[in-house]
């Protein structure tokens, strides 16, 4: 007997989206996201809040029809509608599936303000997918955890409405509700991992245990049960290794750890950075190659989007961003801040103490990057000091020292940064304003 699927069965989950300030539904035209367009368009209290939103990823000829049917279909049900086109193709070690998903995924990320709500509807059997992918590739708790039902979400919140809701319960209220919905031709083709598992290994499986989506899902929720206690873990020792300051792990604390705790950390420090979860096989290299190195080494481990790096004891995930540089400029007056770098901005700041507000004012103000050997006369010390004495001596990775802009008044060194002002132009005043230096990262 097919469950019977309707807002009733799903108001525990459509409870969190009543507060909502919006609710966006992410809408392919297909029969799933269809169903969950049309239960929600249904349900009273969700009236005025819902737009459903197409991502186009371009990968189809037919993907212009279907944004047309889409819209169609929303303009039925008196729902906002929104067409988003990303750039889907594939980057170096990322297959079809995956970059469409990211693509999809980093679009939605964006529309989602605070307090908004955007809905997804993946389904029981999308869930037994994910956790027999997962297990096909050796994943551990987390992998096999599967997707939650909830989650946080650029600055609003994700939900799966009908993650326990049969596939049999979706097409049976689209038959009975005679939806028009979209079937995309590439589900046919087992050139993808998830459309061979879900074509010739599924049915097969089905056919052994019927019930085999309702107790997988049953075991992911286990594995994501027992992934919790096993985080709240590894926030507790986390907090010990980690520096806040400059997001890097302490080697010292971390390696008085047996291994399996060393692990945990290290996936946490992943977690905490945003950055997708290293494999097992590159957690072991880490801790070999770069944890383990000799402190005046240099070692350097690169994974899928970021490089890990040690420098005396401490250890930096750095993302494979184009490599900065500091541009060469003059700061014009009257401006209290200029962007230096791509992802750099040196900010004026005034203050009780620095370089001489009036002085700034009538020089001539240029950046500039490193080109080596200079020096620097620092307030209470005794003679002038080569910056990369200073840099080593306050402990700088060598790769931060070269983003590191110079200030210059008048063609004379008075700043490196926001770490030092020359001896030369230091003042402390309470009748005459001073200015410091802000490098903030964006």
């Amino acid at each position: 007997m097919v469950e019977l699927l309707s807002a009733d069965s799903l108001v525990s989950v459509f409870k969190q989206c009543e507060q909502a300030a919006h609710i966006i539904i992410g809408y392919s035209g297909g029969v799933d996201s269809h169903v969950l367009l049309h239960v929600c368009a249904n349900h009273p209290a969700f009236k005025n809040k819902l737009t459903a939103v197409y991502v186009h990823h371009g990968l189809q000829t037919e993907a212009d029809a279907w944004a047309v049917h889409c819209a169609n279909i929303t303009t039925e049900l008196n729902v906002k509608f929104k067409v988003f086109r990303v750039n889907a193709t594939p980057e170096q070690g990322e297959s079809p599936e995956e970059a469409a998903r990211n693509a999809r995924y980093t679009a939605l990320k964006t529309l989602v303000a605070k307090d908004n709500v955007l809905l997804v509807a993946q389904h029981r059997e999308d869930q037994l997918e994910t956790v027999l992918l997962q297990l096909f590739r050796g994943s551990g708790l987390k992998g096999l955890s599967g997707m939650p039902e909830a989650m946080v979400f650029g600055k609003g919140q994700l939900l799966r409405p009908f993650l326990t809701v049969s596939k049999q319960a979706i097409d049976a209220y689209a038959v009975e509700n005679a939806l028009s919905w979209i079937t995309d031709p590439s589900n046919f083709s087992n050139d993808y991992d998830r459309n061979f598992l879900r074509n010739a290994v599924l049915p097969l499986l089905k056919q052994r245990w019927p019930a085999c989506d309702k107790t997988v899902s049953r075991s992911a929720k286990h594995c994501a049960e027992a992934q919790v206690l096993i985080s709240e873990q590894a926030r507790e020792l986390f907090g010990h290794v980690f520096n806040a300051i400059d997001n890097t792990l302490l080697i010292t604390p971390l390696i008085k750890l047996d291994i399996a705790k060393q692990d945990s950390v290290i996936r946490e420090w992943f977690n905490c950075l945003g950055y997708k979860m290293p494999s097992a096989a590159f957690v072991k290299r880490l801790r070999a190659e770069v944890v383990l190195a000799r402190q005046d080494s240099d070692p350097i481990l690169t994974g899928s989007g970021y490089t890990v790096r040690r420098y005396r004891d401490k250890l930096y995930c750095l993302t494979h961003d184009a490599p900065e540089t500091i541009r060469n400029f003059v700061w014009q007056t009257g401006e209290l801040s200029v962007k230096i770098s791509e992802h750099q901005v040196l900010e004026l700041v005034h203050a009780s103490s620095g370089i001489s507000f009036d002085q700034w004012q009538q020089s001539i103000v240029t950046v500039q990057a490193r080109k080596g050997g200079e020096k620097l006369r620092l307030p209470n010390r005794i003679g002038r000091h080569s910056l990369k004495d200073l840099f080593q001596e306050a402990g700088i990775p060598p790769w931060k020292r070269e983003l590191t802009p110079l200030i210059y008044l008048d063609e004379e060194l008075v700043a490196v940064g926001d770490l030092w002002i020359s001896a030369d132009y230091y003042q402390v005043s309470s009748s005459y304003p001073c200015v410091k230096l802000k490098l903030i990262n964006i």
